[in-house]
């Protein structure tokens, strides 16, 4: 093979890492090194000169670890032999990740495993070229976008899971809610996942979790979805699981065609599940009931206030209440003080014999007396 004149890589982006195929070099070669670009020259497995973006004739004075190494001659044209390699710094945001296997993860809330997978993106950047090359490359002739997702995955997979863990149990919530914690979730990655990195030369830009999803065919995953579906009816009908069971009792009761022992015997058992559900019911009807009084009032004639039963005189207006009821006066008994018409001989309340007096000179008087017997005053 003859010395290479010229050296340079035009490769695709997804390429980090290239090394020149010959290893034939001369002082006098032409290295050319494009922006984004780095090169280094290696010699037994070690990382010697390292040359910017630019147009470079390899010459002892601009490759002094290579010289140093193998002793080069500072005169003429010296052949030598060592690897170019081409490390490629550009900013690359592409780089998709995602859970080959679903992780199997509890759900805090509902205490079921529900295997979980997870997708996204992120972004990198070759920082240290050396540490790169020498820890991570090696012998490969390139490293490319899908190797380094090899190499990585682990550690990508590894920190995901522990910190989706994390959230579900620090933040109490369910899987089916995790989505809405996808950015707090993609910085932590980020931040995780940059010390592990940089350790091979590397820089993480960004790092962004899309999605994190459950897989639609899964048994557990259906039976749970099924029974937030069920929950999310009850609530918009207003009433809970036991309910509804005492409702699907009932019915079967009610359909019951059996002997009627049996039916009896079923419609007991609906009745009791039904009295148990209304006993809710129940309770607030008669707190309503306690709140209605029921105790009988007497009505004050001019403003209508309602007043205890055997009221001489309105608490509200001070309107006498002996006045007309149906068009006959009443009269206090003398006994009870309840009110009764003036011409009972006896009390309606407690029976004793009615004695009223003349209201003018308060001379007794006989039951059923129309004028007084003293001074004539009419009494009806």
């Amino acid at each position: 093979m003859g010395i290479a004149e010229v050296i340079k890589f035009d490769g695709p982006p997804d390429v980090y890492a290239w090394k020149y195929p010959s290893q034939e070099l001369g002082t006098w070669t032409q290295l050319i090194v494009n922006e984004s670009q780095e090169a280094i020259l290696l010699k037994g497995g070690q990382a010697l000169d390292l040359f910017t973006a630019g147009r470079h004739t390899l010459s002892t004075n601009n490759i002094p670890g290579l010289n140093k190494l193998i002793n080069l001659p500072f005169d003429g044209k010296s052949p030598f032999t060592a690897e170019v390699w081409y490390i490629n710094k550009i900013h690359s945001l592409d780089i998709k990740w995602g859970t080959r296997d679903p992780i199997q993860l509890q759900d805090p809330q509902y205490k079921v495993f529900i295997p979980v997978r997870s997708f996204g993106q992120f972004g990198i950047q070759i920082e240290d070229s050396r540490k790169f090359l020498v820890k991570i490359v090696g012998t490969l002739p390139t490293f490319t976008k899908d190797t380094l997702c090899e190499y990585f995955r682990g550690a990508l997979i590894t920190k995901i899971k522990d910190l989706i863990s994390s959230y579900l149990v620090a933040k109490k919530i369910s899987i089916m809610e995790i989505n809405a914690y996808l950015d707090e979730i993609s910085e932590d990655v980020k931040h995780r996942l940059a010390p592990v990195f940089s350790e091979f030369g590397i820089r993480i830009i960004n790092f962004f979790v899309n999605s994190v999803s459950v897989p639609e065919d899964d048994p557990a995953v259906q039976k749970l979805k099924a029974a937030l579906a069920k929950r999310a009816e009850m609530d918009i009908v207003g009433y809970n699981y036991q309910q509804e069971r005492s409702f699907d009792t009932m019915q079967t009761a009610a359909g019951n065609e059996g002997g009627s022992g049996g039916n009896l015997m079923n419609a007991g058992l609906g009745l009791g599940m039904g009295l148990g559900m209304g006993a809710g019911v129940g309770n607030a009807m008669g707190h309503m009931a306690q709140q209605i009084n029921t105790s009988p009032t007497q009505e004050c004639p001019k403003c209508r206030t309602g007043n205890p039963p055997g009221s001489k005189f309105c608490a509200s207006c001070g309107q006498s209440m002996a006045v007309a009821m149906n068009g006959a006066s009443q009269i206090p008994c003398g006994k009870c003080t309840a009110l009764i018409p003036s011409s009972s001989k006896f009390c309606l309340s407690c029976g004793s014999a009615v004695c009223s007096a003349c209201p003018k000179c308060k001379v007794e008087l006989k039951p059923g007396a129309k004028f007084c017997p003293e001074c004539g005053e009419r009494l009806v």
